[in-house]
């Protein structure tokens, strides 16, 4: 969602960095092109004015201009000034109340508040261990109630039986004597939405607050209808007591204003972002973690944790150890590819790394795209056991039979195998550094660049580094898994992925 504002800041930081010492005439004129950069992203006006006021009044400070690094400093004030535009810290759900705890979700039709409703249930019941109740109150749009009923027997979330002819409140007083009979923790109540804010249904929702008394009262707002999002916000803001937002379509190629916005103008805490279709594809949201990824500082933080998600913690085990006596077959590496596609694939990856825009940027330009894990995951399945576990077995001729079983080229073989061997190098290398512990301290003494010399210039080449990153990731910090992602992924993985 934030490539392009990105794109733009990484430019105006990259020309400041570049100097050596700052005047303030040099900070000022970035600050403008900041505020250009805010204003195409559809940033409110007053919020872009605070932002950029707040920014230049401490940037041109003695501070900065006599720095030994005034770039860096500068990049450092306006990422804390996002932060605080963002809403400074996490906003946690406030659950702290005798259950049933009421969960009201708002909204206008079409901005995501069914699936939004489903998906925060699921959240609680899987993360937080709640019990969990959802009940839709939308008696106007066709087979609402259906909806949540179907997205809650996918999710595993219980949903209160329908009555035909029940009015909202009727609904919502129905459900808190269901919750309370139930000893459920948490009830969700899913609003009916509009097509535009009218009276009535300010009406509706207060006469549903009166009676069910929400802890929480959600606002669902669609990121890609830019202000218009936030001008939502501050009617709803203006009749219901919010206590916080729900943004969904986070994944989009919206520009980012509502986000960025959202706060500022309504007051309340950005609570969750919507990142897919998926129930699972939601998440808490974090403004220093969102600022970073718009800085191009990356966000290893989600990383390890999407990694600690979606890793089997035995198939991590069994691949460390491995790991450790220098062992690696198609296998391990078929294991590597689905972890790569299970927390996002090569793109969100390559998102989240610190200075890996730029390798992003190379990807998309020489047509990589994550169908190639299903390529190559195509590959070592059309290959015998044997020939996985001893891929030195594969002559010419098994080579043209696994390139017709999976639909590829023998080209394609050969540059998995070659990635293979490469990966296979890496880990022996790991073996005589002392294995994993080895590899962690070498990141802990000089970070990604001491561990990677030279990844500057195999940016250019595609991806280069990213596996091996995250391989020294998973190593210092004890993520069991994010070894088995990277620990020697090639520095020519570019060409090696490139489609034909």
């Amino acid at each position: 969602m934030f490539d392009s504002l990105s794109d733009r800041l990484s430019g105006v930081f990259d020309r400041l960095r570049g100097r050596g010492a700052l005047q303030e005439e040099d900070v000022r004129a970035a600050m403008r092109e900041v505020r250009i950069a805010l204003l195409e992203a559809d940033v409110a006006l007053p919020v872009v004015r605070r932002f950029v006021d707040q920014v230049t009044e401490q940037a041109v400070g003695q501070q900065v201009l006599r720095s030994v690094t005034p770039g860096q400093q500068v990049v450092k004030i306006v990422n804390d000034a996002l932060v605080e535009m963002l809403g400074g810290g996490t906003a946690d759900l406030d659950l702290n109340a005798a259950p049933p705890v009421v969960i009201m979700m708002v909204g206008l039709q079409g901005s995501g508040k069914t699936t939004s409703t489903a998906k925060i249930g699921k959240l609680l019941k899987e993360k937080q261990g709640k019990k969990v109740l959802m009940a839709s109150l939308d008696v106007n749009r066709p087979a609402a109630q259906e909806q949540l009923k179907v997205l809650g027997e996918q999710a595993g979330v219980a949903t209160l039986p329908i009555i035909v002819g029940q009015q909202p409140v009727e609904i919502a007083t129905r459900a808190i004597n269901a919750a309370k009979l139930q000893a459920v923790d948490v009830l969700l109540l899913d609003t009916a939405g509009r097509l535009h804010v009218d009276q009535a249904l300010m009406d509706e929702m207060k006469a549903v607050a009166a009676v069910s008394a929400p802890k929480e009262t959600l606002l669902v707002v669609d990121s890609l209808t830019g202000q218009d999002a936030v001008n939502v916000a501050q009617n709803f803001a203006g009749e219901v007591d919010l206590t916080g937002v729900v943004l969904t379509r986070m994944d989009g190629d919206a520009r980012g204003g509502a986000a960025l916005s959202m706060r500022a103008v309504t007051g309340k805490p950005i609570k969750f972002a919507a990142t897919g279709e998926k129930l699972d594809a939601i998440e808490a949201f974090h403004p220093e973690r969102v600022a970073g990824r718009i800085l191009g500082m990356g966000d290893i933080v989600s990383i390890v944790e999407k990694a600690a998600a979606t890793i089997q913690q035995e198939d991590a085990e069994k691949l460390a150890a491995r790991m450790a006596k220098g062992q690696f077959d198609m296998n391990d590496l078929r294991t590597q590819l689905r972890q790569m596609q299970n927390m996002g694939g090569l793109g969100m990856l390559a998102g989240m790394l610190p200075g890996m825009k730029k390798a992003k940027q190379a990807m998309a330009q020489s047509g990589m795209d994550d169908k190639v894990l299903l390529h190559m995951d195509a590959i070592i399945g059309s290959m015998t056991p044997k020939e996985r576990e001893k891929p030195e077995l594969l002559n010419a001729k098994r080579k043209i039979r696994i390139a017709k079983g999976s639909g590829t080229q023998v080209q394609d073989v050969n540059k998995l195998i070659k990635m293979h061997m490469e990966m296979a190098k890496a880990m022996k290398q790991i073996k005589k550094m002392g294995g994993l512990k080895g590899l962690g301290a070498l990141f802990g003494k000089g970070g990604l660049g001491a561990a990677m010399p030279g990844l500057d210039q195999q940016m250019g080449g595609g991806m280069g580094g990213l596996g091996g990153g995250l391989g020294g990731l998973g190593g210092g910090n004890g993520i069991g898994g994010l070894p088995g992602l990277g620990g020697g992924m090639p520095g020519n993985l570019g060409d090696l992925l490139k489609k034909k």
